[in-house]
C-alpha cells in the first residue's frame, strides 16, 4: 500500500497496516486503558456487531449465498493482543439472553485480561439467513451443528486477524446446548480454541446414548429434596385427575379445580399432563438459590409448598405449576394449557416463536431428546416417547426423519479419550445432568460436579447466596482456564518453549480466592 501527497511517497508494510488496524480498534473500543470495571449486576454493556457468513460452508459456488450473523463484544478488560478471548458459543435463542445469564464469563475476562465475544447461532435471534422463508424447505436444511460450528470458527479467525491478535488463546464457553457446542468446538477446531468450558452439556443423551439418572427422575428427586412428600402428593393429584377424566362431568371438575381457561375434553388430557410436566421440568432447571426470571429462590421448594399447603390436591397442583406459569407482574386469571406449552419434538419443550421452530427442527434431525415417564421412578403418568413416535412427528412436521446415530459418528459419542482441554460441569439438581459427562475421562477432559447446582448455575454471576459447591466449581474451572491460556507458544518458530504466565488482575470474586489451591490442580 502506498500514499502520495505533495510529492511524498510513503509505503506501509503489512506490519504497519496491522498495527494501524489494531490502533483503530483500541480507540474504537477503549482497549488497553484503565477502564476495566464490572457493574453491580456483574453484566457489562455490549456492543453489537455483524459478520457476513456463508450460508453453506461446505459447498463451493462461484457466488455463494451469505447472511448476517450477529455477535456481541466487550473489550474493556482486554490487556493485550496476547491475552485470551472468551468466546460464547451461542445456542437456541437470542444471544442477548445468554449474555445476561453468563456473568462468570465477564469475571473470567476481568481476572485474565480477556476480550469477550458472544456469537449468535444461525436461525436464532436476529441471525436469520432467509428471513421468513428460513423455516421452509430447502432453506431450513442449512440449520445444522456443523454449519454453526463453522460459523464460529470463521468468525474467530476473522476477529483474530482484524484485531492483530494471532496469538490470543481462545476459550470456548457455553451452557446447555451452547455447552455442547463449546465442547464440540474444541473437538472439531482445536486449531481455533485452546479449551472449552461446557456447562450443563448433555452430549450423551443428545446422542441417544444410555444415561443415568433420566431427566424426569431428577425432576422428581428435586421435588422431594426439601419436602419429602411432595412427589407423593404430585402422584396422588395425577391419579385423581386420571380417574376423573373418565367422564365428562369429571373433566369439567378437573378443569375447574385446575383453573383452566377452557374445559377439557378427553383428547386434551395428554396436553394437560405435558403442560404440568413441563412446568416441573423448568422449575428444576431454574432451581437457583436466589430469585431469577420472576421465579422465587429455590423455585421447586416454593412450588411444593403451594401444593402441600392446599387442602384440594388438584387445585394445589395448579398452584404448584403456577409458580412457573403465573409469575408475571400481571397475574393470570386462568391457565391456557395450549398456549403455555407447545407440543414439539423435544418433549421437554421447544418454546414459542421462530426460535421454537428452529429448535423443533434441530430436535428432528441431529439432536434428539426422547425422555419417557413411568410413574415409578418419577412422579409423572406413564408416557413412552419412542424413536418411532419421534420419527412420525418429524416426518409429518418437517418432512425429515432423525439420524439417530449421527452425533455418535460426528462428535465421538462417549469415546472422548482422544479429546483434550474440556471441562464438563454439571449440577446435580439439573434434570439434564444425567446426560452429561459425570466422570473424568482423562487428565485434560474433566468433570466438575456441583451438588447444589441447577442448570449451568456456574456460568451465572457470583452471588452472595451461592452455595459453596458452585464457588469451588468456578475456582476449579478458572484453574483449567489459566493452564490453557498459559500453554500457548509465542509463535510457531519459538524455540524458548512456552510464554511466561500472562499478567492477571487482582480479583475479589469468591472463586478467585480459591483458584490457586482448589482440588490440588496446579
Amino acid at each position: 500500500v502506498s500514499t502520495q501527497s505533495t510529492g511524498v511517497n510513503m509505503r506501509l508494510s503489512p506490519i504497519d497496516i496491522g498495527f494501524l488496524g489494531l490502533l483503530i480498534f483500541c480507540v474504537q473500543y477503549n482497549v488497553f486503558v484503565n477502564s476495566c470495571t464490572l457493574p453491580a449486576s456483574g453484566v457489562p454493556p455490549y456492543k453489537v456487531e455483524w459478520y457476513t457468513q456463508f450460508v453453506d460452508h461446505f459447498d463451493y459456488y462461484t457466488t455463494p449465498q451469505v447472511y448476517q450473523q450477529q455477535y456481541l463484544i466487550w473489550s474493556d478488560c482486554w490487556m493485550s493482543p496476547n491475552h485470551p478471548i472468551f468466546f460464547y458459543t451461542g445456542n437456541e435463542g437470542e444471544i442477548t439472553d445468554f449474555w445476561d445469564d453468563s456473568g462468570f464469563v465477564f469475571e473470567l475476562a476481568y481476572q485474565f485480561g480477556g476480550l469477550v465475544v458472544f456469537a449468535e447461532h444461525r436461525y436464532y435471534g436476529s441471525s436469520i439467513p432467509f428471513g421468513s422463508n428460513s423455516w421452509k424447505q430447502p432453506y431450513i436444511g442449512y440449520l445444522t451443528t456443523e454449519q454453526a460450528l463453522a460459523d464460529y470458527a470463521v468468525l474467530l479467525t476473522h476477529l483474530k486477524a482484524s484485531l492483530s491478535a494471532p496469538l490470543a488463546p481462545v476459550v470456548a464457553v457455553g451452557g446447555s446446548y451452547g455447552g455442547m457446542l463449546a465442547a464440540w468446538m474444541r473437538m472439531k477446531y482445536p486449531n481455533v480454541v485452546v479449551g472449552a468450558l461446557a456447562a450443563s452439556a448433555p452430549i450423551l443423551s443428545a446422542a441417544g446414548l444410555p444415561h443415568d439418572p433420566p431427566y424426569f427422575t431428577t425432576v422428581t428427586n428435586d421435588a422431594g429434596r426439601t419436602y419429602g412428600h411432595c412427589k407423593d402428593y404430585v402422584r396422588r393429584a395425577f391419579t385423581e385427575i386420571l380417574q376423573l377424566s373418565n367422564t365428562s362431568q369429571g373433566l369439567s371438575e378437573v378443569s375447574s379445580r385446575m383453573n383452566l381457561c377452557k374445559h377439557l375434553t378427553i383428547n386434551d388430557v395428554e396436553q394437560l399432563i405435558l403442560w404440568i410436566t413441563n412446568a416441573f421440568g423448568n422449575l428444576a432447571m431454574f432451581d437457583y438459590p436466589y430469585p431469577v426470571y420472576s421465579l422465587p429462590q429455590w423455585a421447586v421448594d416454593a412450588s411444593c409448598a403451594n401444593l402441600l399447603s392446599n387442602e384440594d390436591i388438584i387445585n394445589g397442583l395448579a398452584q404448584a405449576v403456577g409458580v412457573y406459569y403465573n409469575n408475571s407482574a400481571t397475574p393470570l386469571t386462568c391457565f391456557d394449557i395450549f398456549s403455555e406449552f407447545l407440543f414439539c419434538a423435544d418433549q421437554t419443550g421447544c418454546g414459542g416463536g421462530p426460535d421454537g421452530l428452529s429448535w423443533d427442527y434441530q430436535s428432528c434431525t441431529e439432536i434428539m431428546f426422547y425422555p419417557s415417564t413411568n410413574f415409578v421412578t418419577d412422579m409423572f403418568p406413564p408416557r413412552n416417547w419412542t424413536m418411532n413416535k419421534l420419527s412420525e412427528y418429524c416426518l409429518l412436521t418437517w418432512g425429515v426423519t432423525p439420524r439417530f446415530d449421527w452425533l455418535n459418528t460426528l462428535y465421538w459419542g462417549d469415546h472422548l479419550e482422544t479429546a483434550s482441554n474440556i471441562v464438563f460441569s454439571n449440577g446435580l439438581l439439573d434434570p439434564w445432568h444425567g446426560g452429561g459427562v459425570l466422570h473424568n475421562v482423562s487428565d485434560t477432559v474433566v468433570s466438575v460436579i456441583i451438588a447444589e447446582g441447577a442448570h449451568h448455575l456456574d456460568l451465572r454471576s457470583s452471588n452472595d447466596a451461592d452455595p459453596q459447591s458452585v464457588i469451588v466449581a468456578r475456582a476449579t474451572e478458572a484453574v483449567y482456564v489459566r493452564k490453557w491460556i498459559n500453554n500457548v507458544k509465542l509463535s510457531k518458530t519459538d524455540n524458548r518453549g512456552h510464554q511466561p504466565p500472562l499478567k492477571e488482575r487482582e480479583a475479589g470474586f469468591p472463586w478467585s480466592k480459591l483458584a490457586h489451591v482448589v482440588n490440588g490442580v496446579s
